[in-house]
C-alpha cells in the first residue's frame, strides 16, 4: 500500500488535548469485521463483548518524565533534552533528542537547574539526535530520581497542542503500568480502571502482560510512498510465560485475545511459532504491520483513533481491514469522535 491511501483531513478540533473525565467514559467505537457494522458505545461497554476464557493483553510498560530542560554552558542557552533511551547504564549514556539541535555541538555541556546534574555532549547521531553522558556523583537510584523529578511527562507537543500539566504524569499512564522505559503511553490502555478490570474478571476474562517500552519511532513521519521501504525503529519488549499460557490455551479453545493496543499488537505477532501459537521471548523489535497482513495470535484490537498517515493506523487498517477501517474513520469525524493519545477507543472485532 502507499501513503497517500491513509491521507484525510482530521479537524484539529478533533485533535484532544485533554482526556475524559473519567477514563472508561471515552467514547468506543465497536467495528465488527465480518458484517461491517459499526456501533456507537462507551469504553465501559467493553465488558459485554467477552466472556469466560477470553484474554486482554496488555502492555505494561512505564512512562518516564522523558523532557528536560537544560541550558548550556557559557551562553546560559536554553535547551530540550528528550530521552529516548539509555545506552549504558553504568556510563550513563543516552540517547537524545535537542531543541534547539543547531546550538549543541560535541563537547558542549549542559546543566539541569539547581541540580547536580550535568550532561556532556559526545556525539552526534542524527540532525537533532546527540548521545550525551550524564555526570552525576550519586548512586543509580539517587539519578533516576533526579530525573524522574527534573523531568516532564513527555506527551508529544507537536501532536498536543498545550502546555504540559500535572495532572498528564497521572493520566498519560496506564493504571497496569509496572516497568519503566517508554516516551510515549500505549494510550489504548489509557481507557481501563481498576473497576473495569474487576468487572472482566467477573466474567471470566484474563488479563496478562507484555512490555513494549514504546519509542519516539513509532510517531516518526514516513516520508516514503511505498510503504515497503519505511524503516520502524526498534524497541525493547518482553513476552513472560504466564502470557504465552493464557493466550495459547485461549487460542486452542477458539476464544478471544484481545490486543490492548498496537505496541501490543506488534509484540505479540513479533513472536509466533511454527504453528502459530504465542512464544516466550525478549529482545528488540521493528516490525512494521501494513494490510495486507495475516495475523496469527490476536483476533481482537482495541486501539485509539490515529492520525492520518501514522504508523498505528496503518497497523490498524491491516487488523480491520483498509475499506472497513477507511469507512470507521469518516463515520468517527462525523460522529465527532475524539482523536490522537487522549482520545477515544475503538474496538475491532
Amino acid at each position: 500500500m502507499k501513503l497517500s491511501d491513509f491521507k484525510f483531513e482530521v479537524p484539529k478540533k478533533l485533535i484532544s488535548l485533554y482526556p475524559a473525565d473519567n477514563r472508561d467514559e471515552s467514547r468506543l467505537m465497536v467495528v465488527h469485521r465480518k458484517t461491517g457494522e459499526i456501533e456507537h458505545r462507551l469504553f465501559k461497554d467493553i465488558t459485554e463483548y467477552f466472556g469466560e476464557g477470553d484474554v486482554f493483553v496488555m502492555n505494561n510498560t512505564k512512562v518516564f518524565p522523558a523532557r528536560l530542560y537544560g541550558n548550556k554552558e557559557k551562553t546560559g542557552a536554553k535547551i530540550e533534552v528528550f530521552l529516548l533511551r539509555e545506552l549504558n547504564q553504568e556510563l550513563r549514556l543516552w540517547d537524545v533528542l535537542v531543541d534547539p539541535a543547531r546550538k549543541i555541538r560535541v563537547g558542549n555541556k549542559l546543566y539541569f537547574g539547581d541540580s547536580d546534574l550535568v550532561a556532556e555532549v559526545i556525539d552526534n547521531t542524527t540532525s537533532r539526535g546527540r548521545t550525551i553522558r550524564f555526570l552525576f556523583d550519586g548512586t543509580d537510584e539517587e539519578f533516576y530520581k533526579t530525573i524522574d523529578t527534573l523531568g516532564e511527562t513527555p506527551i508529544l507537543k507537536e501532536f498536543i497542542d498545550r502546555k504540559v500539566e500535572p495532572e498528564d504524569r497521572e493520566r498519560y499512564q496506564t493504571i497496569f503500568a509496572e516497568h519503566v522505559g517508554a516516551v510515549a503511553a500505549p494510550t489504548a490502555g489509557l481507557h481501563f480502571t481498576p473497576h473495569l478490570l474487576r468487572r472482566l474478571e467477573l466474567k471470566g476474562v484474563e488479563v496478562s502482560p507484555i512490555t513494549l517500552h514504546v519509542g519516539l519511532g513509532t510517531f516518526r513521519q514516513v516520508d516514503v510512498e511505498d510503504l515497503t521501504k519505511h524503516k520502524m525503529d526498534s524497541e525493547n519488549y518482553d513476552i513472560p510465560q504466564k502470557t504465552v499460557d493464557l493466550v495459547n490455551d485461549s487460542l486452542d479453545n477458539k476464544r478471544k485475545v484481545v490486543a490492548v493496543g498496537t505496541t501490543t499488537l506488534k509484540t505479540i505477532e513479533s513472536s509466533v511459532t511454527a504453528n502459530n501459537r504465542l512464544k516466550v521471548s525478549s529482545g528488540w523489535t521493528d516490525k512494521f504491520i501494513i494490510p495486507p497482513y495475516d495475523f496469527k495470535i490476536a483476533n481482537a484490537l482495541i486501539t485509539n483513533f490515529h492520525l492520518p498517515e501514522s504508523t498505528l493506523l496503518m497497523t490498524a487498517s491491516a487488523f480491520g481491514g483498509y475499506d472497513l477501517i477507511m469507512k470507521a474513520y469518516k463515520e468517527a469525524i462525523k460522529e465527532k469522535y475524539r482523536f490522537f493519545s487522549y482520545g477515544d477507543a475503538m474496538l475491532i472485532l
